[in-house]
């Protein structure tokens, strides 16, 4: 048997819609903006071919560089061998969507400052550094209500 290596070889899941998403797009997909410098997404809807990214920037995240009327331009990087290069690619919105992945450090950089704002005004030092969790309390198992015991497993019969 021969195998097919065209541009979308083995995208049969990757490019197909999710379960109850298929359909219409929904219109908040046009409406987003999308500003030059935006960490974004680029994951394929497979309900359009126009302007769809190749498969293997399929869920990857990049920064968009150019913005025009039904495209943006994100720049990704590749790995290829043994190196990443930067790879600059054109998708249609309706392969992108904005990264969640900043989310947390840009909450934890506000909760800092009112924190910092905080222990100014009370004049006391504070540390914001994210420490490890460290090891676990120690503890004793008394035996004195709790006694061992043996278990076994039960021995296979056969009722037929």
């Amino acid at each position: 048997m021969g195998h097919a290596a065209g541009l979308r070889a083995g995208t049969r899941y990757a490019f197909s819609r999710g379960f109850k998403n298929k359909g219409y797009i929904a219109l908040s997909t046009y409406l987003r903006q999308y500003k030059v410098g935006d960490i974004v997404d680029v994951v394929a809807n497979g309900a359009v071919q126009k302007g769809m990214p190749y498969k293997v920037y399929h869920g990857k995240t990049g920064v968009v560089y150019n913005v025009t009327k039904s495209a943006v331009g994100v720049i990704l990087y590749k790995q290829v061998g043994n190196r990443y290069m930067e790879k600059r690619i054109n998708v249609r919105i309706e392969h992108v969507r904005h990264s969640r992945s900043r989310d947390d450090f840009l909450r934890r950089v506000k909760e800092n400052a009112a924190k910092m704002r905080q222990a100014k005004t009370e004049g006391v030092h504070m540390h914001l550094k994210r420490q490890p969790v460290g090891p676990r309390e120690a503890r004793t198992v008394s035996t004195e209500n709790n006694l061992p015991e043996s278990i076994t497993p039960i021995a296979y019969e056969t009722t037929i």
